[in-house]
């Protein structure tokens, strides 16, 4: 199987100057840091990382597989119902590892995915007005069981379900994914009877995509989830290796790293050279959003740290970002996401041959003209001093989107250890739930909303 490769040329002052391009005597240095912080993350992976663990669990794989094979052709759509870790996951191997018309044209007996993850009512709306509940299965995704934004899709849809299909019936229409002994919706599985699939402990909602959070769905619709487990593995097998410049999710860490604190290029942009790819940039915004944004470090001490995430798509974002990626501040760093063989070349006929501005398109191939302009995007970034490095995917398959998530996952919990901070927590987020608990009345929040409502006394200035 090929590999998927780092190729960090421009990310150097040999290419884009020293001034905004790291040194090798730069990278050398952290050679020593670099192999503790691997080993200090490889050490939690039989503790409270198990998530490093997810690609061996062949079990795990094989129940899901049987679990689909068991409900293929029974129903037109699958919906998963969840937020962040348990909604981006899903949707970034779904545009990957699918056409982009798949839901216009499932193929075989294949459903239609619909990830449904936001409590906007104009979304869960529209889809309720536009599909049958009875021709649905919904994936309810919740480790805790207690996300309120999962919960509410949930009565929602299953109070449909009830009326549509009875009691009885409604639980063949309901698969849950969630903690294995914990939480409310685990509660809730007992007592209803619904076939359930565990997020086992020491996994993150953001580490959980090769879970049956991700693989689940992925599985429903076709994908080849082996595939995907066997790449992580390799990915695995690869990073064991202490050597920076030779394991891929450490040297990637560095880069981040030193462009950040040494180079002060607080912006991380992932520009994915392939539609399928695209949504792997929102995947990994999350990531490292919220595993590295921190007010304070280990010592507890205030420190606000964490790169900013931006997504970009080629060539679409050729015409609304790249202005300022190449000519704006000096405050960003850059990923190219780039497919080296496409599924499809498109032939490009050859038409008005008197218009040159036309004509010498004629007779090329469109997968020609995609990377030339993935090429003259590397080569603008890398002539305006702007360090960029290259991910290379031999082809998109469930092989190499696997070595990528796993290669993603490593480096950010690598990169927790060089900002000293802890990667697996999420303080930030929990106290916008605790927020919303107060303000929709739930029980043993009261304190918090009579907080929220007493700082809610000013005079309100709005235009």
């Amino acid at each position: 199987m090929d590999h998927i490769r780092l190729d960090y040329t421009n990310t150097l002052s040999d290419a884009i100057g020293s001034e905004n391009g790291l040194s090798h005597e730069q990278l050398a240095a952290l050679q020593e840091p670099a192999a503790r912080a691997l080993e200090s993350v490889l050490a939690r992976r039989e503790k409270d990382l198990r998530w490093l663990d997810l690609p061996y669990a062949g079990e795990v794989i094989a129940d899901i597989q049987a679990y689909a094979a068991s409900v293929q052709g029974r129903f037109r759509n699958v919906v998963v119902l969840g937020i962040g870790g348990s909604a981006l996951g899903n949707t970034a191997l779904f545009s990957a590892l699918s056409s982009p018309y798949h839901n216009a044209d499932p193929p075989g007996e294949l459903p239609r995915l619909f990830v449904l993850d936001n409590v906007d009512p104009d979304l869960v709306g529209e889809w309720i007005e536009h599909f049958d509940p009875a021709e649905t299965l919904f994936n309810v995704i919740s480790k805790s069981g207690g996300t309120a934004e999962t919960m509410s899709q949930f009565i929602v849809f299953r109070d449909l379900l009830i009326k549509k299909v009875g009691k009885e019936a409604h639980v063949d229409h309901i698969v849950v994914t969630t903690d294995a002994e914990k939480g409310i919706l685990r509660e809730i599985v007992d007592r209803e009877g619904y076939r359930s699939f565990i997020v086992p402990d020491g996994v993150g909602g953001r580490f959980s995509v090769l879970s049956p959070v991700g693989l689940l769905s992925s599985a429903l619709v076709g994908i080849d989830i082996v595939g995907l487990v066997s790449g992580a593995a390799e990915m695995d097998q690869r990073c064991q290796n202490p050597q920076l410049l030779e394991n891929p999710a450490l040297c990637y860490a560095a880069l981040q790293w030193l462009l950040h604190d040494v180079k002060t290029k607080p912006i991380s942009v992932t520009f994915s050279y392939s539609n399928r790819l695209k949504n792997l940039g929102d995947w990994y915004a999350q990531l490292l959003a919220e595993s590295i944004g921190k007010r304070r470090n280990r010592a507890g001490e205030d420190v606000f740290v964490g790169p900013t995430p931006v997504r970009a798509i080629g060539v679409t974002d050729q015409h609304s970002q790249v202005q300022l990626y190449v000519e704006g501040p000096f405050d960003k760093w850059f990923t190219l996401l780039s497919v080296d063989q496409a599924d499809h070349a498109v032939s490009l006929p050859e038409a008005f041959a008197d218009l040159e501005g036309v004509a010498y398109l004629g007779g090329r191939k469109l997968v020609e003209l995609f990377h030339a302009e993935r090429d003259g995007t590397r080569i603008a970034l890398t002539e305006a001093s702007r360090p960029n490095c290259t991910i290379r995917f031999p082809k998109v398959d469930a092989h190499s989107v696997g070595q990528y998530l796993f290669m993603m996952e490593l480096s950010v919990a690598i990169l927790g250890e060089f900002y000293s901070v802890d990667a697996f927590d999420q303080p930030g987020v929990e106290a916008g739930k605790i927020a919303a608990y107060a303000l929709m009345g739930r029980d043993g929040y009261e304190s918090r909303r009579a907080e929220i409502e007493a700082a809610s006394t000013g005079t309100p200035r709005v235009l």
